[in-house]
């Protein structure tokens, strides 16, 4: 069994207040292609199938057209919901379109039903595991003990294993395979992902150690995680310049018999991509240094002239019309940082929270309010 592992596709998003739906459109066809070319016998999406929970009715559109597309080549497809979704939505009309092959992944109830699939092989066993968070879990499982990410997630996938809830369990000679949304610690992130601070919604791979692929989506950098058979497909576009250095993909996974799994990356070609460009006005305005670029690009501008350009930004995207940031690296702003670094590092913890108090209240703290964020603080850390 072959088939195609993508993530995040986050439809209807906008980058910079640059709409991207164009380009997303141009993204499913490419990826279209691959599953044509490849031969694919299935598809897997890992959640964050839009970027809102709401989606703008555009947004759905594209996805419309791209499943039916899928379901044309009458070949599995299977969907699950991410944080950026709303599970209810991602859900509806899951029975029904089961009869084109189309499996969208329920509400979370405490249960996993997996989908059999059969090829030369044998059996292949595909669960479809949610974004969950701990209260969901709880709501599900009130007799255990949950109170993190990593915790939820391993009383959820223990259930799966033990076939608790009336479904049988999970059977370690077949081949399986769990779809799930979720940070797993060890994994790199960047600043286009929602993630909690301190990495409180982390879990351990070791949870998902009895099944043999595990199609993760969540983080947008394409990543193995531990083993080639735990991996981030990515995002298939690039969302934020932390991503400009990324070289975006999805996983093409063949499941041969027990024990045996390759992976290869497709590599995508978007229709602008996204990167970064730096020099001084003079030399990013010359003819020879931007022709036969790709100047319709999506573009963060660093401007290295010691004096600010008048109109700067105006004057280049006469030439660059996809600008999403323009900076200034020189003497003024790199001392600037440095003396801003240095008020920082003088204030306490404490002393920032006070100013910020009597800004908000046009009146300092009270002896016992001072009293009270010490002990807070000191509990904190």
């Amino acid at each position: 069994m072959r088939f195609i592992h993508t993530s995040d596709l986050h439809l209807g998003k906008r980058v910079n207040e640059f709409p991207m739906l164009e380009d997303q459109i141009y993204i499913l066809k490419e990826i279209l292609r691959i599953v044509e070319e490849e031969k694919a016998g299935a598809v897997v999406i890992a959640g964050d199938v839009y970027d809102k929970p709401v989606p703008p009715a555009e947004a759905v559109q594209v996805f419309d057209s791209f499943l039916t597309e899928l379901a044309g080549h009458q070949i599995p497809v299977f969907v699950i919901s991410g944080n950026h979704d709303s599970q209810e939505r991602i859900a509806f009309g899951n029975r029904l379109m089961r009869g084109r092959q189309v499996y969208m992944a329920p509400v979370y109830d405490g249960f996993v039903e997996p989908v059999e699939l059969k090829d030369e092989y044998g059996s292949l066993f595909v669960y479809m595991l949610p974004f969950i968070k701990p209260a969901m879990v709880r709501k599900c499982w009130p007799e255990e003990e949950i109170p993190d990410f990593d915790a939820a997630l391993r009383c959820a996938v223990g259930h799966i294993v033990k076939g608790d809830g009336g479904q049988a369990p999970l059977d370690p000679s077949a081949r399986n395979v769990i779809v799930a949304h979720q940070f797993v610690a060890g994994a790199s992130c960047c600043d286009s992902e929602e993630l909690s601070i301190g990495g409180l919604d982390s879990v351990s791979a070791d949870i998902f150690r009895e099944f043999d692929y595990v199609a993760l989506g969540h983080l947008h950098g394409p990543q193995k995680i531990g083993r080639d058979t735990m991996r981030y497909s990515g995002t298939p576009l690039k969302y934020s310049f932390s991503e400009a250095g990324h070289r975006k993909s999805v996983a093409v996974v063949d499941m041969l018999e027990k024990g045996k799994v390759q992976v290869r990356l497709r590599e995508l070609t978007p229709l602008r991509d996204l990167r970064e460009i730096r020099g001084t006005y003079e030399e990013l305005t010359r003819l020879d240094s931007y022709r036969g670029t790709r100047v319709d690009d999506y573009l963060r501008i660093t401007l290295t002239d010691e004096e600010d350009i008048l109109d700067a930004l105006g004057k280049l995207r006469s030439i660059y019309p996809n600008i999403m940031k323009l900076d200034y690296d020189n003497r003024r702003t790199r001392e600037g940082g440095r003396l801003e670094a240095v008020k920082e590092e003088r204030r306490s913890p404490l002393e920032m929270l006070e100013q910020l108090y009597e800004m908000q209240n046009n009146q300092p703290m009270s002896p016992e309010q001072v009293k009270l964020a010490e002990e807070i603080m000191r509990d904190i850390w």
